[in-house]
């Protein structure tokens, strides 16, 4: 009789209940129990996992991997899918294989070079990936330069975090005056270059930021499962233009994700983007987990979080192709179940297991539940 795996997935997306949904809708039908751990009581995924806790506060990077090693050993963790401290915890992978569990994570080294833009955009020139033109800026001073080379160019200039993920403090900068304008409608992501040398200029500290010219659609996010030995299973480009979203297989995508993937140890699970840089594409961001719109490729007849927990258990699924691309869609919202009970925060020594959920498991429950929908586009 074929055992049930036990995977864990750490203060993680709320997208990646769809992730859980793959696991347990696997094609060999082999029983899988997720365990899940967050910050937040009301994450959906904390409903949607078998068992699941809520994380301690506070915790350093060193303390969280401790803690890490004790949730493995108590909850009998075959895989573990770490977001949170990731850095941290995959240093710890031959402590966490000494109690049984595998780490679906890439390689220390992959996770530093990923973790900061400036020093992964200077990684994958070297191997030939081309890259947008980018200045790394911590003053005032340093990003008015930036912005005039941009402009001088006749491109549009926008800044981001040097490390960071999702987007967050991403931001186009524009000449014009602060008015009504920018408070009519939805905040956007434009802000005037005056304010924000102001805001510098009054910090009291340097800010880390890259600036480089606005690249343009079509977005492509290839996702890509590599073995532990390096060796691409699976790349397929899931492209995002204004609302409508697609899936390519074409190679001036595909070969560069590749190269990047195989050639710095991006091993199970990793998230290559790309965007246009006048005709030819350019490294967008390299993220070293799954992301979180990676069950679209169900659309294509591909799970691939399932292939990638064998892969962690070293059971080779062998090359993933997708049986045919799935049709154009759209990304449609719909609500998930939470816990009926948010429990109150506890420290570390107090915590206790939140009770086991009741999970969907057929696919009219699932859209009960309310599945995150995708609805197909006509032909353009």
């Amino acid at each position: 009789m074929v055992s049930r795996v036990r995977v864990w997935l750490n203060r993680t997306y709320a997208e990646n209940v769809f992730f859980m949904d793959q696991l347990r809708r696997n094609p060999s039908d082999r029983a899988v129990e997720i365990h899940a751990t967050h910050g937040d009581a009301d994450s959906p995924v904390l409903a949607a996992a078998d068992t699941a806790e809520l994380e301690p506060e506070g915790l350093s990077p060193v303390a969280y991997v401790e803690y890490a090693l004790d949730q493995c050993a108590r909850r009998g963790i075959d895989v573990f899918v770490p977001r949170l401290h990731q850095a941290a915890i995959v240093a710890h992978r031959a402590e966490f294989a000494a109690k049984g569990t595998a780490l679906l994570a890439p390689t220390p080294e992959a996770v530093a070079v990923f973790e900061d833009k400036a020093t992964a955009y200077e990684a994958v020139q070297s191997v030939g990936v081309p890259v947008p033109p980018w200045w790394r800026v911590r003053t005032a001073g340093e990003l008015l330069s930036a912005v005039e080379e941009v402009e001088a160019a006749g491109l549009r200039p926008c800044f981001k975090p040097a490390s960071g993920a999702g987007g967050v403090g991403f931001r186009v900068i524009t000449r014009e005056p602060f008015s009504l304008t920018h408070l009519s409608g939805f905040p956007g992501p434009s802000v005037c270059l005056d304010l924000v040398l102001q805001a510098l200029e009054r910090a009291q500290q340097p800010v880390d930021w890259l600036v480089m010219p606005r690249l343009e659609q079509p977005e492509v996010s290839v996702d890509c499962l590599t073995g532990p030995d390096s060796r691409i299973r699976l790349a397929v480009g899931r492209t995002k233009n204004g609302r409508r979203r697609g899936f390519t297989l074409h190679e001036q995508w595909l070969e560069p994700a590749r190269r990047i993937a195989e050639g710095f140890g991006l091993h199970y699970l990793s998230n290559i983007q790309f965007r246009m840089y006048g005709e030819r594409p350019v490294l967008l961001d390299v993220n070293t987990r799954p992301a979180g719109g990676l069950h679209q490729l169900s659309l294509c007849g591909i799970n691939a979080p399932w292939a990638a927990v064998q892969l962690a258990l070293g059971e080779d699924p062998g090359e993933v192709a997708p049986p045919f691309l799935g049709q154009d869609y759209t990304v449609v919202s719909g609500p998930r179940p939470l816990r009926p009970v948010s429990l109150p925060r506890q420290r570390a020594e107090e915590a206790e297991p939140l009770p086991p959920a009741e999970v969907p498991t057929t696919e009219d429950e699932l859209s009960s539940a309310g599945r995150h929908a995708v609805r197909a586009i006509a032909p353009a």
